[in-house]
């Protein structure tokens, strides 16, 4: 623990870690120092001068942002001489500022507007014209107005340090210095928007939110993110049951401020025009609308008859459903239809590392261990582009803590810049490449390991057998796609064990059809696709009658007998699990009138089948799971507080035989995501999209 250092903020004796700086001092002390360039975790730049305050024994004012503790300083933060220095700032800030709060979209919420209401002098003494130049649009999500901006470089830092991408500089001198892209006329990055919710002032605004609403008008609503599956925590500001953007501001998940593309601005697909509404039946001259209660009687009947012939029904489930979703269904099939044949799209090896581990305190790694680790070790995976929080942790960490980073992939990335070593192999060739990195991976006092699709089976046990070999403390992350790609595994929507990862037996069941063996059965008489698209490049060999839940009209959708309109994950309750194993619950934002949660159309199918399943409410279902699922015994308060509580151990892992060629990553990227990302009309307007991985 660092020493600890005295000092006294406004008559506050208070004690902080020594190398603390002044304005975080204070805030410890509840005492707020106005900045606008500092932001925590970025480099210290000292450009706005609004943190100017006393130090005792120092001839002049000092900048809080810049300024260590020392021991026995004395600090004075609101003296006459400081609010005076401090209305001279805003006085030169505002000097070409014009002035546009009413129309600005940043007003309710402007660092700037709130210092001008506090210290504003009345009057301004400059009587030039104000300096302009016009409107830039740099992207379809990105917008620049140059006499807004206070050269804070806020945004120059965050893409820089925070990204890795190096976006934004600054051009010109002067009266006349502004923040450009660095293409021109136009951004090549990683259409993030954090520029945007960093900016303190109006200078860069959102191309979805501007000229929306203002901030009073929308109620917050705190859920997570439905795309990739590290976890994020996304803010929805809705009006009218209609999503109008989406931020962290409130800095409250695990991702702190950080979001993606998709996070803050995909979730345009919620409003999409071809959403579905109300059931489809299929004629013999196409679809045509049906009310809920005849789609679910005609499900039902035909449920039913496919149970009265042992159980000759598959299901095919969704990594962006709820775990009481994924809990409900498996039990549904499982109990109700006699069925075990259940599956997923895998796209990681989790339960062959669980396997590996078995036993094992601490062996799997939570996010902010990511930030904290000596060393990471990246094997087979674009983290920039398929896992951008885990990403972003990682060079907090090497930018905070000069993490040891080692990257091994068949391609480069951009974790390359920050790595001490990278290596270039073929996919499966990973663990050869490792023995090189022998020596330098045991100098480290612990190691955090990211694998990808490439390593699964036997690969995974004799990664965790190297990984002993070092003798450290080493921690593991596999990498999967979706946003609960780790709950549909953890809730048992595979044929090949029960939730918790206990072993069949317990049920007396039989592994059942994998996804792609539904698919080619002859067998199936109904197959039930949840949330999934599994016929995009296909057709059913012999085909079964179809039921698909769905928010649009897939391909898969297309060819189904009955499509039921579900609800996305932004019109839900429920909970999810991160790639990293953390529980966190989502809340209902958005409102899709017709649509309903999966698990309110599996609850009414078991109804019409007269089953007795227990309850079918999401906090009972999440009360059931805390009950009987390994892993998932969790404080269940924090959670519901909004907290992100890390999940297992798993004590009774099955030994399972892993179906090796079934699982492989759909390889997204950050402007790809299956059916929700093609309807997206950000992800699909940015000129990235749709990209490709290991670019560097």
């Amino acid at each position: 623990m660092s020493k600890l250092v005295t000092l006294t903020i406004d008559g506050k004796q208070i004690q902080v870690p020594a190398g603390t700086l002044v304005i975080n001092a204070a805030k410890q002390a509840g005492i707020e120092i106005p900045s606008f360039c500092y932001y925590d975790g970025l480099s210290l730049q000292g450009a706005c001068r609004m943190c100017l305050v006393e130090v005792e024994r120092v001839p002049k004012l000092m900048t809080a942002c810049t300024l260590p503790v020392a021991e026995g300083m004395v600090v004075r933060t609101n003296t006459p001489q400081v609010i005076e220095a401090r209305k001279a700032m805003l006085e030169f800030l505002l000097t070409n500022h014009p002035l546009d709060c009413p129309v600005c979209d940043k007003g309710g919420e402007c660092e700037l507007q709130d210092m001008a209401f506090r210290y504003g002098a009345g009057e301004g003494r400059f009587v030039e014209f104000k300096y302009h130049v016009p409107e830039k649009q740099w992207s379809p999500v990105v917008y620049y107005d140059a006499p807004r901006c206070i050269l804070c470089y806020r945004c120059v830092r965050i893409c820089d340090e925070g990204l890795g991408v190096n976006a934004l500089g600054v051009v010109n001198r002067g009266v006349r210095s502004e923040i450009a892209p660095n293409r021109g006329d136009h951004l090549e990055c990683d259409e993030c928007g954090m520029c945007i919710d960093i900016c303190p002032v109006g200078a860069l605004t959102s191309g979805t939110y501007r000229y929306q609403t203002r901030p009073w008008e929308m109620s917050h609503v705190g859920t997570i993110c439905t795309f990739c599956a590290d976890g994020c925590k996304t803010t929805l500001g809705v009006r009218n049951g209609i999503i109008i953007r989406a931020n962290n501001r409130d800095r409250s998940g695990i991702n702190d401020e950080f979001l993606c593309i998709k996070g803050r601005f995909a979730f345009d697909f919620v409003h999409h025009p071809e959403r579905l509404t109300r059931p489809l039946i299929r004629t013999l001259s196409g679809f045509r609308e049906a009310s809920w209660a005849e789609a679910i009687e005609l499900v039902a009947e035909r449920f039913e008859q496919a149970r009265q012939q042992g159980g000759r029904i598959g299901l095919i489930g969704s990594t962006r459903t709820t775990n009481e979703e994924n809990y409900f269904l498996q039990k549904l099939l499982r109990q109700g239809l006699g069925s075990n044949h259940i599956d997923h799209r895998q796209s990681g090896d989790l339960v062959s590392l669980l396997m590996a581990t078995r036993g094992r305190e601490g062996a799997l790694a939570t996010t902010a261990d990511l930030y904290h680790a000596s060393g990471i070790l990246i094997l087979g995976a674009d983290l920039s582009q398929q896992h951008p929080l885990l990403a972003f942790q990682i060079r907090a960490n090497y930018r905070h803590h000069r993490a040891r980073v080692y990257v091994v992939t068949r391609g480069p990335v951009r974790e390359d810049q920050i790595a001490a070593r990278s290596l270039r192999v073929a996919p499966g060739q990973e663990l050869e490449a490792l023995e090189s990195l022998r020596t330098e991976l045991q100098g480290l006092p612990d190691l955090v390991v990211l694998y990808g699709d490439s390593i699964k089976g036997s690969a995974v046990a004799r990664l965790v057998q190297w990984c002993d070999s070092l003798a450290i403390a080493v921690r593991y992350v596999c990498l999967l796609d979706d946003a609960n790609s780790r709950g549909a595994l953890d809730m048992g929507l595979v044929p090949d064990w029960l939730p918790g990862y206990r072993s069949l037996d317990q049920m007396n069941l039989q592994p059942g059809l994998c996804w792609e063996e539904m698919l080619e059965s002859e067998e199936l008489e109904v197959l039930w696709v949840v949330g999934a698209n599994p016929l995009r490049r296909r057709h059913l060999k012999r085909r079964p009658w179809l039921v698909v839940q769905e928010l649009f009209l897939t391909e898969t959708a297309q060819q189904a007998d009955v499509v039921l309109p579900a609800a996305s994950a932004y019109e839900k309750r429920g909970t999810f699990t991160s790639v990293c194993g953390e529980l966190q619950q989502l809340q209902p934002a958005a409102q899709v009138p017709g649509a309903k949660t999966d698990l309110e159309i599996a609850s009414l199918i078991a109804l019409q089948l007269g089953l007795e399943l227990g309850p079918a409410d999401p906090d009972e279902l999440l009360g059931e799971i805390h009950r009987t699922v390994d892993g998932y015994n969790v404080d269940l308060p924090l959670v519901a507080a909004g907290a992100a509580v890390p999940t297992g151990p798993y004590p009774d892992v099955a030994a399972v035989a892993v179906r090796v060629d079934k699982i492989r990553s759909r390889e997204d990227t950050l402007f790809t995501a299956g059916s929700l990302g093609q309807r997206s009309q950000v992800l699909t307007s940015v000129r990235e999209a749709p990209g490709s991985l290991y670019r560097g």
